[in-house]
């Protein structure tokens, strides 16, 4: 027969070992949602160093054409240098969209060669026509719609890469064409040690393959960067010079990535056959 003492003492274990098996799994559980926490925040920090080196060239257009995450970092705006440039000209973005590539109306084997004649100066850039057709023909169809004139350079990045962005008619970076294009001399000359030259004109994209749009960006630093953005123009003198003033007027958020505090804006974009 069991004595009460006995029952006591057996009891008492009983609710010991009880206490024991909550312990365990509450440690197994804290241990598992420091495993997932650590795993998320591992993501988190390499998605966001992706973003930071890869993001500033991504055009976010439509599901059709694009849809990067364009991700700006968040700052307390520094003090802004005087604005370098002159007010836009009158008029307004017109809002054009089309559904397919333009047909190749270019000759290949010519020369030709894109102004940008900004609110900062003009911008000349040598067109490489043979190495980046496909490209060069959207431009040139573009230009002879009307289709930048007036559109802002929404995004300057100031560290880590050194671009000017432009060619959004939205201005937000949202903005497209309608239809994407083939990627095309990725493997240039120019493009060594996954750099890309200052001079250098080269397509935004998505991340994804085959999905420019009309966003480009103008290199004014060497920027290391993989070899997945189309790079169709050089250019010119006086078209870096006027690139470096909009540089040195730094970006809107003091954290190295946003829109620049000069006023960018294409009064009339033109792509000339030489």
């Amino acid at each position: 027969m069991v004595s009460q003492e006995q029952r006591r003492r057996q009891l008492a274990r009983e609710k010991f070992l009880r206490q024991q098996q909550r312990r365990t799994e509450a440690r197994r559980k804290a241990r598992l949602r420091n495993s997932v926490i650590a795993s998320v925040l591992g993501v988190v920090v390499i998605g966001s160093v992706a973003l930071y080196t890869t993001g500033v060239l991504k055009d976010d257009g439509d599901k059709k054409e694009n849809a990067s995450a364009h991700v700006t970092p968040s700052a307390t705006p520094t003090s802004k240098a005087p604005d370098p440039c002159r007010k836009p000209a009158a008029g307004s973005v017109e809002k054009l969209s089309w559904k397919k590539e333009p047909a190749m109306s270019i000759d290949t084997s010519a020369k030709y060669t894109l102004k940008l004649a900004t609110t900062c100066g003009d911008i000349g850039i040598a067109l490489k026509t043979s190495a980046a057709p496909h490209t060069v023909n959207s431009f040139d169809f573009l230009a002879g719609k009307g289709y930048f004139d007036h559109t802002k350079c929404h995004r300057l990045t100031t560290q880590g890469i050194y671009v000017l962005q432009c060619g959004d008619p939205q201005g937000t970076g949202m903005g497209g064409p309608g239809y994407t294009l083939p990627d095309e001399n990725l493997k240039d000359k120019s493009l060594k040690n996954n750099t890309y030259p200052a001079g250098t004109v080269a397509m935004a994209n998505t991340g994804q393959k085959h999905t420019g749009g009309s966003q480009f960006f103008l290199v004014y630093k060497d920027s290391q960067l993989p070899p997945s953005y189309t790079p169709f123009g050089t250019i010119d003198a006086a078209g870096m010079k006027v690139l470096n003033k909009i540089a040195a007027a730094g970006e809107s958020t003091g954290a190295g990535d946003g829109a620049p505090n000069a006023t960018v804006v294409i009064d009339k974009a033109t792509v000339t056959k030489s």
